[in-house]
């Protein structure tokens, strides 16, 4: 086996089995086209794509067009470790796209590293995409019957090789035709030689957003690489909306007449930076409002409120502003601890929770401690960090979780175990509470999440068990195929 474990086709290295307590990131994507020769888009891409790696620490790349051919560069690793000062200098041009990578469908190795760029009868193209596509492979094993060779295993050269068959149409009615044929969930930034392309499912659930550098447009998987390009946000690419930027400015073409929003509920509740803003909706506003709901739902007498760094730390605000229980620091994160931290034995891969989070001791020794956190996945981190709170002396731990109990999987973009694996699954919340060794358990309410958000059209699937779009089914494939 090599060290290799299967999670629902996808394959992680043996090291990464003490962080599967929390969902993966999905990806981040971001693009800009600037009809100003003197913009240096390179630079641009790359600290937008710096701003955007919380979303995806195994690859990295970008793609640029100089108006007469692209040019790609990708490799694994950050963002940092992938770039230097050099490379980014010769990248001349008015157009680029960039991508960080955390692997949901194809396996981690560079040739699944995007963008990807490929050269078709319109000319050369680049795509960047966030998400999953639940009929990819209906779709790929039809191209293949009709010729078409794949050298990648991830879903997003699947539409490059669908735009590529309608090319005699030209470019925007490839594209649209395209998009009509997948299914599933995407945030999708293309580049060809004169033309920045964003695209997003007709359910929204992925975000991509639009932002303006005077006369040039940047698109982004989340607000927060506006701001780190100085850009000025526009607005957020409608479900079901085609957005085609070139030196004429932007055009729009929705591709859906019966788009909803639906978009992921965990981008607030973990994934997204708090400085973002995402369908209207401030990230960090609104783990802080889940907070305080969290105490009216799930109260308790204690002497001090902490975070689980770095999502849980609003709602753990929140907690305390309405209980009035003070907030305090009781864990401490080594922000240089990755995903890439080797952890060869399975006695480090226990440990290794107190090498990525450790305990202030002076703070919580001797007190009674509520831990916030966003999720419990699995369980076995949440273990470790009681476990860490109470040997450096904290008398009791209550746990409080900001979002409902995680019962099933997601198909749309993040990786997640099979249901079985997943505690919620299989557990009461009493169980949960023995398992973990917590002195009491809470969890937000569906209806409190959704009061901290404001409504309710969001994706609630590993929630409910209930999707957006549904898997795909043998009549998929006659309906393509015709």
């Amino acid at each position: 086996m090599n060290g290799i474990i299967e999670i629902d086709k996808i394959s992680i290295t043996d090291k990464d089995k003490f962080d599967q307590d929390k969902f993966k990131e999905e990806c981040g994507v971001f693009g800009i086209f600037s009809p100003d020769k003197d913009l240096d888009v390179a630079s641009l891409t790359y600290y937008g794509l710096y701003a955007l790696q919380h979303r995806g620490e195994e690859s990295a790349g970008i793609v640029y067009s100089d108006g007469t051919t692209l040019v790609c560069e990708k490799a694994m690793g950050l963002v940092c470790d992938v770039f230097n000062e050099k490379q980014i200098s010769e990248m001349k041009g008015h157009a680029a796209i960039g991508h960080v990578r955390y692997s949901t469908t194809g396996c981690s190795e560079v040739k699944n590293a995007q963008p990807l760029l490929s050269k078709f009868k319109l000319g050369d193209i680049a795509i960047a995409h966030n998400g999953n596509l639940v009929n990819a492979d209906v779709i790929r094993e039809l191209l293949e019957d009709c010729g078409y060779m794949f050298q990648t295993s991830i879903d997003s050269e699947v539409i490059l090789n669908l735009i590529a068959r309608g090319a005699k149409k030209g470019m925007e009615r490839a594209v649209v035709d395209a998009i009509q044929a997948i299914k599933g969930s995407y945030a999708i930034v293309m580049l060809t030689k004169e033309k920045l392309i964003g695209v997003r499912d007709q359910n929204g659930i992925r975000p991509l957003c639009i932002g303006t550098i005077g006369n040039s447009y940047v698109l982004a998987s989340e607000s927060c690489a506006l701001d780190a390009v100085g850009a000025d946000f526009l607005r957020d690419v409608k479900p079901g909306e085609i957005v085609i930027i070139d030196e004429n400015g932007l055009a729009s073409i929705n591709f859906a007449e019966k788009s909803k929003n639906s978009l992921c509920v965990f981008e607030y509740i973990y994934f997204a930076r708090p400085d973002s803003t995402i369908d209207g909706i401030n990230v960090y506003a609104s783990r802080v409002l889940a907070g305080e709901q969290l105490f009216k739902e799930a109260p308790v007498e204690a002497d001090m409120v902490i975070g689980v760094p770095d999502s849980g730390m609003a709602a753990a605000i929140g907690y305390s502003k309405v209980s009035g229980i003070p907030f305090g620091m009781g864990l401490i994160k080594n922000r240089y601890v990755g995903r890439t931290f080797i952890s060869p034995t399975q006695e480090i891969r226990e440990r290794a929770v107190s090498v990525k989070l450790n305990a202030l001791k002076i703070n919580v020794e001797g007190k009674r401690v509520i831990l916030i956190d966003d999720s419990i996945v699995r369980g076995t981190t949440s273990r470790r960090l009681v476990e860490i709170l109470k040997k450096a002396g904290a008398k009791e731990v209550h746990f409080r979780v900001c979002s409902p109990v995680v019962k099933y999987p997601c198909y749309f973009g993040i990786d997640t175990p099979y249901r079985k694996d997943l505690i919620g699954a299989n557990c009461e919340v009493e169980e949960i509470r023995e398992e973990i060794g917590a002195d009491s358990l809470g969890y937000l309410s569906m209806e409190g999440l959704l009061e901290s958000l404001g409504h309710s059209e969001f994706c609630l699937g590993c929630f409910k068990g209930t999707y957006p779009v549904s898997a795909p089914f043998e009549n998929d494939k006659e309906r393509l195929e015709r």
